[in-house]
């Protein structure tokens, strides 16, 4: 590239109609002169030849992305990563901000992807190393999406649940229980306070636990529980599938009595979320696989943020992440990042409810609420509830007295002392240090 080249994939705000435009902010690693590496970088993802041969024309202006901020951290000795490339010079560390027209892929979720973390961002020449670390979008392009068709409100209405979280509980053992034995234990929990009793992400329709068979003895117990309770109650079956069957899928747990269902939003693809968003009749609760394989590296891949707000855009009522603390290897702030994704302000879409996860129990309960900030966040213990040494009714009662004592602000150990469900879990707690 020439001077000029470069220069037509600079811009400032002012020079452009930002209606027409997502924000993009990207950490990089150029080799080699700043300014031409992050033109081609414009380049790749937009339009990489911007006229035909012979003709005086010039596409820059109307579809190519522009670096519109630029911020150069400093110089390295070497890249983050070994990645293997053929430019020399030197190395800076920069963040930029990018300008790329929307209507090269339109309010379409796999093209939009596509330009923005495919070939052309992470193949550019003097740019081996690049992390998308946030999106905005503008109002025009969230008006083509629906998002969720319950969100947080809605998922509250359901459940007639207020002014506190949402208790979710993922049946334990996870893989090998017969639906007879699902249902059994599952229905100890509802009795015992849990909002939402669910299967667990990997538990899939197999030949010894058909979703069509889980969700009949399921969507049977929850109705029990419902009777019993006078309370709501929800069974969150997982539809994930491939994606032809996801519709039948969806058919037959709604026809047999699951009203919520999950699906593993990144495997199936947000294009197959926001089709199910748009076709279901129950809340669609999304599960994190597949995010830590391009998030959990600092400076290289896909922050989960982008990801979050994408889940949110395609349609997802909750989306279950990864939670507060060690287990699930995520910085603290990046989890109060998601959980922000979830619940500010995007336009006219609903909010999410988030679902910071990990091994919890009753004893992280009141962390996990000082740390989101509010009680717009669902809860969702596995073996802190299903492995309760009194049983599942005793580890969801557990869990309900624990927010009593948030709620009358008296300390756990106390509040244990008169609750022996609250007692055996604070006991144990006390024997494992």
């Amino acid at each position: 590239m020439n001077t000029d080249d470069i220069r037509g994939f600079f811009a400032s705000r002012e020079q452009l109609d930002m209606a027409d435009y997502l924000t993009l902010e990207y950490y990089v690693e150029c080799v080699g002169d700043i300014e031409t590496a992050l033109a081609h970088f414009c380049s790749e993802q937009s339009t990489a030849q911007w006229r035909r041969v012979g003709h005086d024309e010039d596409f820059r202006p109307r579809f190519g992305a522009k670096v519109i901020g630029l911020r150069i951290e400093g110089e390295l000795e070497q890249l983050s990563y070994p990645v293997q490339h053929s430019e020399t010079g030197p190395i800076h560390a920069c963040r930029v901000t990018i300008a790329h027209p929307h209507r090269n892929f339109g309010p379409k979720l796999p093209n939009l992807l596509t330009a923005v973390c495919g070939e052309g961002a992470f193949f550019t020449p003097g740019i081996p190393v690049v992390k998308l670390l946030d999106i905005t979008f503008p109002e025009p392009y969230l008006n083509a999406f629906e998002g969720p068709k319950f969100g947080i409100e809605g998922i509250r209405d359901l459940l007639q649940a207020y002014d506190r979280p949402i208790f979710f509980g993922v049946v334990k053992p996870n893989i090998g229980l017969s639906p007879a034995h699902f249902a059994e234990i599952a229905s100890e929990s509802w009795l015992g306070g849990l909002d939402i009793a669910k299967d667990d992400e990997m538990l899939a329709d197999v030949e010894w636990s058909t979703l069509a068979e889980r969700s009949l003895e399921l969507g049977r117990a929850r109705m029990r529980a419902e009777k019993e309770t006078g309370e709501p109650k929800v069974y969150l079956a997982n539809i994930t599938d491939e994606v032809g069957s996801l519709k039948e899928q969806h058919d037959v747990a709604v026809r047999n009595g699951a009203n919520g269902l999950l699906i593993n939003a990144l495997p199936v693809g947000l294009s197959a979320v926001r089709m199910l968003a748009a076709y279901t009749k129950v809340p669609l609760i999304g599960h994190f696989p597949f995010i830590a394989a391009f998030s959990r590296m600092e400076k290289y891949g896909i922050h989960s943020r982008v990801m979050t707000k994408l889940q949110r855009l395609a349609g997802l009522d909750s989306i279950i992440m990864p939670g507060f603390g060690s287990r699930m290897m995520t910085p603290e702030e990046e989890v109060k990042e998601n959980i922000a994704e979830c619940l500010q302000e995007f336009g006219h879409i609903r909010r999410s409810l988030p679902v910071p996860g990990g091994s919890d129990s009753a004893l992280t309960l009141e962390t996990v609420y000082r740390k989101v900030g509010s009680v717009d966040f669902g809860f969702v213990p596995g073996r802190g509830i299903f492995g309760h040494p009194m049983g599942p009714k005793a580890g969801a009662a557990s869990i309900r007295q624990a927010w009593e004592a948030i709620e009358k602000g008296v300390p756990l150990a106390t509040y244990a002392e008169s609750h022996p469900e609250l007692g055996a879990m604070v006991a144990g707690a006390g024997r494992n240090k």
